[in-house]
């Protein structure tokens, strides 16, 4: 992990978002009067999420279903359009990932980043094996290694690689070519860049992060607090 691009990362993020959110702002407008207008609920959506070193914070997006209120499955995460409790205007911002852009005020904050893991709900907390805590060594991102090899078309195992695989090789490389990859995303759909791991890159991973990493007693206990 190079500790040293981190900085330069976290800085960069923070001019990126804060000139997302003035150059995007008539479209975030747009998309917040459309939420309001179709069923006056609120627009923004608030969850809260376990972030860096393993710390809680609130995450924002777009509403895009009717009630906060559904069943979770967290072997299943990814919600699919057709659920019935998707809005007419939820369905377009999500297929587009705009329901995302709110999270550029979490990275202003410092709370995520553009590119990272991306962040779990804490009901995932006591369920990580050492290998994967690595991710809770970064701040987690908007887009992210997973979200562009399939992201909802992956397994869960498969999405636990990427977020580990991503902390251990971190570089600026490797965030512009995810950079350019969620654009692609974003015009041609997930299914279009799906990458399934295989079993030895699998085991790969978990002896290099068994090398190089050992968990910070601080994570490993705000993973357990709750």
């Amino acid at each position: 992990m190079h500790r040293g691009y981190l900085y330069l990362k976290y800085t960069m993020d923070f001019c990126a978002a804060l000139l997302a959110v003035i150059l995007l702002s008539p479209l975030l407008l747009l998309v917040a009067a459309a939420i309001k207008l179709e069923d006056g609920g609120e627009v923004i959506f608030r969850q809260k999420r376990t972030g860096r070193g393993g710390k809680k914070f609130y995450c924002y997006k777009f509403r895009s279903m009717t009630s906060a209120k559904v069943r979770y499955n967290k072997h299943k995460r990814v919600i699919a359009d057709e659920n019935p409790n998707v809005t007419k205007v939820g369905r377009v911002i999500r297929k587009l990932k705009i329901d995302e852009l709110p999270q550029l005020f979490n990275i202003l904050k410092g709370d995520m980043s553009i590119i990272g893991p991306r962040p779990l709900l804490p009901a995932f907390d006591r369920d990580y094996e050492d290998w994967e805590m690595v991710k809770f060594e970064l701040r987690p991102g908007l887009t992210g290694l997973g979200q562009v090899r399939g992201n909802g078309y992956l397994n869960t195992y498969d999405r636990k690689y990427y977020d580990a695989y991503y902390a251990m090789h971190l570089s600026f490389g490797l965030d512009v070519k995810i950079f350019f990859k969620t654009i692609g995303v974003v015009l041609f759909g997930e299914k279009k860049f799906l990458l399934p791991v295989t079993q030895a890159q699998h085991r790969a991973l978990r002896r290099e992060v068994k090398r190089g990493y050992t968990v910070p007693p601080e994570t490993r206990a705000a993973l357990r607090a709750e």
